[in-house]
């Protein structure tokens, strides 16, 4: 009767049993809001058509309890994903705001 090495067979059963582990859970698709995001965008919406400059944006801080502002002018690619707290603000060629977005 001929031994058999079992190491080889053994070992490749244990892999296999290895990549059986189920998945890790999906990310939630909406991020969860943080308690420290106090941002309001609505409070801002009043200085839409306001001239988009260094006191424009104090005010829009201040109006909508962000704690940044991102600057949007026409034709700027920008990112896409949410940040706690961050104003994003759209402006015109002409350096009109035109919108004012939490995010």
């Amino acid at each position: 009767m001929i031994k058999r090495d079992l190491r080889l067979p053994i070992a490749a059963m244990v892999m296999s049993l290895a990549a059986c582990t189920p998945p890790p859970p999906k990310a939630s698709p909406v991020p969860l809001r943080d308690p420290a995001d106090t941002c309001v965008a609505a409070p801002g919406q009043v200085l839409i058509g306001h001239r988009a400059d260094a006191l424009s944006g104090a005010e829009l801080m201040r109006a909508t309890n962000s704690r940044e502002v991102r600057w949007v002018g026409p034709g700027v690619a920008v990112t896409m994903e949410y940040k706690f707290g961050r104003l994003t603000v759209g402006h015109d060629a002409a350096m009109n705001i035109v919108s004012v977005v939490c995010g």
